[in-house]
């Protein structure tokens, strides 16, 4: 299986997600604007999300998927379907209990998370009931990523690259159509979050049937491979998922500034996240089956090799994303957001925001390339340690930052810290003997700086003046946003062309 071919695939999976979802957005900013009731929905959102990106996608991914594809190449299909059956019962059982424990400790939760909502009676209780809506979706996505691991596992990539699709579909039928039938239109966006997480699940299953890993309800407290799996994800929890910390915690700074701030925070994270999922995710994705493979068969020198190509083609697709973002923030936002309540201000507000957002970018992606290279290995302490010492700094930073910046100071305070926690993973890949840097980098990073000086140049002249942006109407937006995007990437992967970059130099086979 060629990884080149497998990661275009999952990203044009992920983009099509991703478009739908900046769909969904022009919605919610269209009918909500950026106020008291999308700060109270983003809130409400921000936290069962928050716990799905940790245990879901994140911790669980991260320990569960290595160990499957152990058992999957060393031991027999029976012994697999336990562990999935095992796995997959303690998982719905502590999910079920988690469920219930946040909807009945909702007000709690929303205090600690937005303790500046409490000033406003309403605000805080429109948020509750929200948070109790929503809650549910953390269960729902767990077992998605269950099935997910196990499915990428199998080299059957693409359907949870597409599942994602499912929640953004939900909430744009739901804030079209159903919102006016609502006595508070914005619980839709609330029913349409339990509705998708629901529609993600049932999708999946037909294709868990098809490779016969099914799970059936099966407890089995003492199961060595299920121990394996919780011992590693309790500190996998702060190693892989330290962004999301971050994020939480950066929302309770935010909610003690002006209304809108946490609105703007969210329309910037999602831009960033664009690329972020597009090329982080799916690398991660592709990467730590492969790299179980490999530690599980003592191929350590193709391991090194594996973890030099995805540092070489995230830095190659990531940087000048980076850049882009910086540049043309304002003719993204314009054309995404600024439509009917999203005012002018509310423009500008979320490009600071996206500004230094785009700073840390590289560094947020590269985490999800370097992470699984201690993961696959079943390492958890040294990203644990990485981890602890970038939360550490993020806070260090919002406090040094946020009467400067505002909310644009807690966008740039997470960036920094994912720079620094990329430096600290891939030093201690090094250190640790487990990477080994294939030769070429010098004139690799040559031609990447010419390149992304090139495409900085032309998309600073085809941005144009911001009042324009603001000016024009939604078919000049887009139609020059187009334009600008389709020049910017000609002129980028051009130069990387004359420079000598071909297509075939990055083509790589997945481990067998």
């Amino acid at each position: 299986m060629n990884l080149l071919r497998t990661l275009a695939t999952i990203s044009s999976m992920t983009l099509l997600s991703r478009i739908l979802g900046f769909v969904r957005d022009f919605v919610i900013a269209r009918i909500f604007g950026a106020g008291i009731l999308t700060d109270a929905f983003f809130v409400a959102f921000k936290l069962p999300n928050l716990l799905r990106r940790l245990f879901a996608e994140g911790a669980f991914a991260q320990a569960f998927v290595p160990i499957l594809g152990e058992y999957k190449n060393k031991r027999s299909e029976t012994e697999t379907r336990q562990l999935v059956d095992h796995v997959a019962s303690l998982l719905l059982l502590v999910l079920l209990a988690v469920t219930l424990i946040g909807m009945a400790a909702a007000p709690l939760l929303v205090y600690i998370s937005a303790p500046g909502f409490a000033a406003d009676a309403g605000k805080f209780a429109l948020t509750v009931t929200l948070t109790r809506i929503t809650f549910p979706y953390i269960l729902f996505m767990s077992l998605v990523a269950l099935s997910g691991g196990i499915l990428n596992t199998w080299s059957r990539f693409a359907i949870p690259a597409f599942t994602p699709v499912l929640l953004n579909v939900a909430m744009i039928v739901m804030a079209l159509f159903a919102a006016p039938w609502f006595e508070r239109p914005i619980l839709a966006l609330g029913w349409a979050v339990f509705l998708g997480g629901a529609l993600q699940l049932a999708f999946q299953i037909p294709f868990l049937k098809r490779i016969n890993m099914l799970p059936r309800f099966a407890v089995d407290w003492k199961d060595a491979g299920v121990r394996r799996i919780l011992k590693l994800m309790a500190p996998a929890v702060l190693g892989v998922s330290v962004a999301q910390i971050s994020l939480l915690i950066n929302t309770v700074f935010a909610s003690f500034l002006g209304t809108g701030s946490v609105s703007w925070l969210y329309y910037a994270d999602r831009l960033m996240e664009f690329p972020s999922g597009i090329l982080g995710a799916a690398l991660g994705t592709i990467l730590l089956p492969s790299l179980a493979k490999y530690h599980a068969t003592d191929k350590y020198d193709e391991y090194s090799k594996l973890l030099d190509w995805g540092l070489r083609l995230t830095l190659l697709l990531a940087a000048p994303a980076a850049l882009a973002l910086a540049i043309i923030a304002v003719p993204l936002i314009t054309t995404l957001f600024h439509h009917g309540a999203f005012s002018a201000v509310d423009v500008f507000r979320t490009r600071d925001a996206l500004t230094a957002y785009s700073v840390g970018l590289l560094g947020l992606i590269l985490i999800k390339v370097l992470a699984p290279g201690f993961y696959a290995r079943q390492n958890v302490r040294t990203p644990v340690k990485i981890a602890l010492v970038s939360l550490f700094v993020t806070q260090l930073l919002n406090l040094a930052l946020i009467g400067w910046l505002k909310h644009a100071g807690l966008a740039l305070s997470i960036g920094l810290a994912a720079c620094l926690n990329a430096a600290l993973l891939y030093r201690g890949l090094r250190r640790h003997g487990i990477y080994s840097p294939q030769p070429g980098w010098p004139k690799f990073y040559a031609k990447l700086a010419i390149a992304l000086l090139v495409m900085g140049v032309a998309l600073w002249f085809a941005g144009g003046d911001a009042a324009d942006w603001l000016r024009w109407d939604t078919t000049q937006r887009l139609l020059r946003l187009l334009a600008i995007v389709i020049f910017g990437a000609t002129v980028y992967f051009a130069t990387l062309w004359v420079t000598g970059f071909r297509l075939g130099d990055f083509k790589r086979r997945a481990a067998q």
